[in-house]
């Protein structure tokens, strides 16, 4: 903008000046010829008068150029030439008129038109040529046939005008610099809070809520700034009202969740007696225990999941990390919950990486566990070493019918319940509480967004995506370190 702006100043500058330059010039230079042709006009008529009043016709050459002579006497440095018929007498003997009179201005002189003039270039020099007939003095105002034309040099006028025109353009470069400067100037005055503005403007989108910028004056550009910082302060305000609604809302939530562990520790107890107890009860007595202890144990993981998001969500989490061997902590995993043999694993021996073992725990059987509860058999867990990127991969697929687009895009939404279409293994998954299923039918329903953020604790993540044979896909992507401030113990296994 700032070029733009000394441009458009320049061009007007140099436009206006070389405007006036020409409007200078050719009134300068109208004023003096019209002066210059006046004068010789006046001049003659009056010389000529003087002289004619004295003078016999026809004359002989004699007398014609003595009349010649004595009309150029009063009329300074111009040349004279006097015709009457053939005969034609010259001030100047040694002057060359026949070139500097030209034949339509002796035309209109012989017509008796009055006194006519013309200015004619010759051999590349400017002059002004008079001509007028000589009338008698009677009434009638006959011609007397005697025609005189007054030769004027242009020279000194043409030196004049050039001079004025070379002064002007001069002048010309002094105002296109000055114009320069002046829009340096304005582009330095409007810019510099554009430039502020513009510098605020990136502040608070990059987070900046107390980005603001000075007011000063009462122009447009102020009253820019002044509703640029009402914005500003109307967003801090609601970014603040925001966060507090957010951190009551997850206090609320820990809160709640902290609260009910007592009652459900109690609840727990009670419903595991009468599980023990379930078969020496009738039967709907016993499929009500049954019941119970179930929904008391879902409860159960629903606050911890819950307290669990919430220390996510604080910022509270970190990583207990530590050299490990993936292929160790997976087997791990699936054993703790008598998976092993419902699951075909592909371990490679020697994958190590820095992990927080347990948080790895809880995202394997989240992912197996919906595998095995929403997909169909086999499921396939698959660990690749790391690459050029240095990143491993923990691959959890299962042979059902997929996920659908929209489903896939979601399902590491908390709460998210997917199309029922997917096939329900509802058998007992051992102990895997932790494990999340789109459906909802097991689990807290928070099972994969937990999952997702242990990954992302991490530095890596978790995709999702389909089977060439149907099936879905999840990826677990880490790498072989966790983020730098993330790792709170590394160290070797233990």
């Amino acid at each position: 903008m700032r070029v733009r702006l000394v441009v458009t100043f320049v061009l007007v500058a140099l436009l206006s000046a070389v405007t006036a330059t020409a409007l200078a010039y050719r009134d300068a230079r109208t004023a003096v010829l019209q002066r210059t042709q006046n004068t010789a006009v006046n001049d003659l008529r009056e010389r000529v008068a003087a002289v004619a009043a004295g003078f016999d016709l026809p004359p002989d050459q004699r007398s014609l150029s003595r009349f010649a002579a004595q009309v150029s006497e009063g009329l300074g440095a111009r040349i004279v030439v006097a015709r009457h018929q053939d005969l034609s007498a010259v001030s100047d003997a040694y002057a060359d008129t026949e070139g500097r009179i030209t034949a339509e201005l002796r035309a209109a002189v012989r017509a008796g038109d009055g006194t006519r003039f013309q200015r004619v270039q010759w051999r590349g020099e400017p002059y002004l040529v008079v001509g007028m007939p000589v009338t008698y003095a009677d009434g009638d105002r006959r011609t007397s046939g005697l025609e005189v034309f007054a030769i004027t040099d242009l020279r000194a006028e043409r030196d004049d005008t050039a001079a004025l025109l070379d002064s002007v353009q001069a002048g010309t470069v002094p105002v296109v610099v000055a114009a320069a400067l002046l829009a340096l100037l304005a582009a330095g005055t409007v810019l510099r809070p554009v430039r502020k503005l513009g510098r605020a403007t990136r502040e608070l989108a990059a987070g900046d809520l107390g980005s603001r910028v000075a007011v000063r004056g009462h122009d447009e550009l102020a009253d820019l700034a002044r509703t640029f910082n009402e914005t500003a302060d109307a967003l801090q305000a609601s970014d603040a009202e925001l966060r507090a609604q957010e951190a009551k809302a997850r206090r609320f939530v820990a809160d709640v969740s902290h609260e009910l562990r007592t009652p459900l520790a109690a609840m727990t107890m009670v419903a595991t007696v009468l599980e023990e107890d379930a078969d020496q009860l009738p039967p709907d007595a016993a499929r009500a225990a049954r019941t119970v202890g179930a929904e008391t144990a879902r409860l159960s993981r629903l606050v911890e999941d819950l307290m669990e998001i919430s220390r996510f969500d604080a910022g509270a989490v970190r990583l207990n990390a530590s050299g490990a061997d993936l292929a160790d902590t997976v087997r791990a995993s699936l054993a703790l919950r008598g998976w092993t043999d419902r699951v075909t694993a592909e371990l490679p021996e020697g994958v190590r990486a820095v992990v927080d073992r347990r948080r790895i725990d809880v995202i394997v059987s989240n992912l197996v566990g919906n595998a095995l509860r929403h997909g169909a058999p086999p499921v396939t867990v698959t660990l690749t070493p790391p690459g050029a990127d240095g990143r491993v991969t923990l691959e959890v697929a299962d042979h059902g019918p997929g996920l659908p687009p929209e489903a896939r895009e979601r399902v590491f939404d908390r709460f998210y319940k997917a199309d029922e279409a997917r096939t329900r293994n509802t058998s007992s998954t051992g102990s895997g509480g932790e494990a999340d299923g789109e459906s909802g039918g097991q689990g807290s329903g928070l099972g994969m967004a937990i999952a997702l953020e242990n990954a992302r604790l991490h530095g890596g993540t978790i995709e999702v995506g389909e089977r060439a044979g149907g099936g879905a896909v999840f990826t677990l992507v880490l790498p072989v370190s966790p983020p730098p401030g993330q790792a709170a113990d590394e160290g070797e296994d233990r």
